[in-house]
């Protein structure tokens, strides 16, 4: 089997479509853009919609699926999102019931996703520019906070900014800040540098989500917009329903980075 970051997106979403890939998505198909998930039932997916459109910083929409389909047809013809994402979670009234595989069980024809932008992204621009990055190289998942930025309300949904934080070299942080604000559909540039309470996070060696990194002398946390902000206000909305992916589980698109690149 050749190595996980060479395979293009159709061989990564068939490894993870009969299971033989449960684990994160972090640098599979190297180069492909991947995606954040979140599917609620129509009654809510224009509320869903609005929101993200006016937080376009935690929740860059990619695409939207028609009603009751689970195929993504702009980013990812050829896929189905039941299936092919290593792992999901089951939100019920706001409670997390379960997680699982394969959402073909719990898949309704009322159902509307939406793929929103992963920093994974622009890591690899990171990569490229010789800046680390800490949870690739400690083989765990990125840390996740939720803060106290508030997201603009909007229908049913508000809640706090979830953020991913990536410690770096004083002396890289302006390079990084260079680097990701050329993708703007996938976060962007950092939304924090520096001191974690100034944005509400009471301990940064305790993440939400993901696990914990080490921050070494000489370096500061930055934190960027994340795309597991809509699980969080899903946890505020307590909609009846609604599936997303599980942290770190993302969904391969077809899309090469660069297209999400402004510059």
């Amino acid at each position: 089997m050749h190595h996980a970051s060479l395979f293009t997106p159709e061989e990564a979403r068939a490894l993870i479509r009969t299971g033989e890939w449960t684990r994160p998505t972090s640098g599979m198909a190297a180069g492909y853009t991947q995606a954040n998930m979140a599917i609620l039932k129509k009654e809510l997916a224009f509320d869903f919609l609005l929101f993200c459109q006016r937080n376009p910083k935690p929740c860059p929409v990619l695409d939207v699926t028609e009603v009751g389909s689970p195929v993504p047809k702009l980013i990812a013809p050829n896929s189905d999102l039941r299936t092919d994402l290593p792992g999901y979670r089951i939100y019920r009234n706001g409670e997390l019931t379960e997680e699982v595989t394969d959402i073909t069980p719990y898949w309704e024809d009322d159902m509307v996703a939406f793929l929103i932008g992963c920093s994974f992204t622009f890591e690899r621009a990171m990569l490229q520019n010789g800046l680390p990055v800490r949870h690739i190289e400690e083989n765990c998942n990125v840390a996740m906070y939720k803060t106290n930025i508030p997201c603009v309300k909007t229908g049913h949904f508000e809640g706090p900014m979830v953020v991913s934080m990536r410690p770096l070299p004083v002396r890289d942080v302006v390079r990084a800040v260079q680097i990701t604000s050329r993708f703007p559909a996938v976060h962007g540039a950092p939304v924090h540098i520096g001191d974690p309470s100034a944005i509400g996070i009471a301990d940064i060696n305790r993440p939400d989500f993901g696990d914990r990194v080490t921050i070494k002398d000489g370096e500061v946390p930055v934190f960027w917009a994340c795309g597991v902000t809509p699980q969080a206000v899903a946890m505020h909305v307590k909609p009846e329903i609604m599936i997303t992916h599980a942290p770190g589980h993302m969904f391969i698109t077809d899309m090469k980075e660069e297209h999400y690149s402004v510059l």
